[in-house]
């Protein structure tokens, strides 16, 4: 059996962050996904389903994520029932998600790199490999001299023996 669900869409509104009585955290917040068809009238509708984080994820969530933001959710679906008020018996059907990404960067600040977490940086290497470069440029002119640029022979042969190809 297989209860899996991946959402795209955007924030309704700002997540609310709760603590349960034990001290967890738990987040709900509603994604509005497009569906892929419009109305007879042309109009495009959409869905607005309930997200539910737990833990880490939904501090996380509470602190990065704002109404507007595009969002993707991984996580499964969730069924369950209460007795309300009126003594009749009330179905909530939610997302429960395990995996949240931030598709866009903070549109507030104008900054592209604004809000701190960035989820789709490159392997964990904080500014995508560019230390070689930083280091020349920052350290000024006679660092650059000191350094040899492999790529400055471009198009001409390399002299290399056989034994130091890996292959």
């Amino acid at each position: 059996m297989l209860n899996r669900v991946i959402l795209i869409g955007r924030l309704t509104k700002d997540p609310e962050l709760r603590y349960t009585p034990a001290g967890v955290a738990v987040t709900q917040f509603t994604l509005a996904v497009d569906r892929p068809f419009t109305s007879q009238g042309g109009e495009r509708e959409a869905d607005f389903i309930p997200v539910v984080t737990w833990r880490q994820l939904a501090e996380t969530c509470a602190n990065y994520l704002r109404k507007g933001r595009l969002t993707a959710v991984e996580g499964r679906i969730q069924v369950r029932n209460y007795e309300n008020n009126e003594g009749k018996r009330v179905y909530v059907t939610e997302v429960i998600a395990d995996n949240v990404r931030f598709l866009e960067s903070n549109r507030e600040g104008g900054n592209s790199n604004s809000g701190g977490y960035r989820e789709e940086a490159p392997y964990g290497g904080g500014n995508g490999g560019n230390n070689s470069s930083n280091n020349r440029s920052s350290n000024g002119n006679s660092s650059s001299r000191d350094n040899h640029d492999p790529f400055s022979d471009d198009g001409k042969p390399i002299d290399i023996s056989d034994d130091d190809l890996p292959f």
